[in-house]
């Protein structure tokens, strides 16, 4: 069976990833800052739960130790554990967002990678965001040309090249990210914009399930690579 972590997955996209991975018959791990929201969200779809905070070294060591101890290998990652942070720019903010849209992804990542390199298939799958396009924010008819969300869009940025430093670094491994379409989440709750979390997870679940030959170092959308 093919075992899954899913950071940030009590809620939104995370969530339900977790839920049609599980349908298709992998072990899932949610990882949850929060243990009552995690064991919680675990119990009803029917996964595991590990205490997993992506901006704590000593949290992602233990729980990638408490999956490796319980498993053996990592068949695939999913990087969903995120912030948006629409406040005012300044560098405690910036810090913030930093730490939990980029530097987490190094942490887990980093954590991870031995026991990826156990998987016969090992797929990392990041949840970016085409804020983070140079491309996209610079066209004029594309959305994300009028979205001012600086520091979340430069996080992205940093996750989307993470991606694909990784792919070139560790060719055994598939790293892929992705743009998951605007989505209702608690995320996103106080702007009132997105659509069912159901469509985007599938991108992502996509992703997760890439054969051998499956693609690396992309950022893609549910239409296939866009470029960044």
């Amino acid at each position: 069976m093919t075992v899954t972590l899913i950071t940030g997955a009590n809620t939104g996209i995370g969530f339900e990833t977790a839920r049609q991975l599980l349908e298709l018959g992998h072990v899932v791990y949610i990882g949850a800052r929060d243990v009552e929201r995690g064991e919680k969200a675990a119990a009803t779809l029917g996964a595991r739960f590990v205490q997993l905070d992506v901006t704590d070294d000593a949290s992602v060591s233990n729980a990638l130790a408490t999956i490796g101890s319980a498993e053996g290998r990592l068949d695939v990652l999913v990087h969903n554990a995120g912030i948006l942070g629409t406040e005012a720019s300044d560098g405690p903010t910036a810090l913030r967002m930093f730490d939990t849209n980029a530097v987490g992804i190094v942490r887990v990542t980093e954590a991870a990678l031995p026991l990826l390199r156990k998987s016969s298939n090992p797929n990392v799958v990041t949840v970016s965001s085409s804020l983070g396009s140079f491309w996209a924010v610079n066209n004029p008819d594309r959305p994300e040309f009028n979205v001012p969300f600086a520091l979340y869009a430069a996080s992205k940025s940093a996750a989307t090249m993470l991606t694909v430093q990784y792919a070139k670094s560790q060719p055994g491994i598939k790293f892929n990210a992705l743009e998951p379409g605007t989505t209702a989440t608690d995320m996103t709750a106080a702007l009132g914009v997105g659509r069912p979390v159901e469509e985007s997870a599938r991108t992502v679940v996509r992703l997760a399930t890439l054969d051998t030959d499956g693609p690396t170092g992309t950022l893609q959308d549910e239409n296939g690579e866009l470029r960044w």
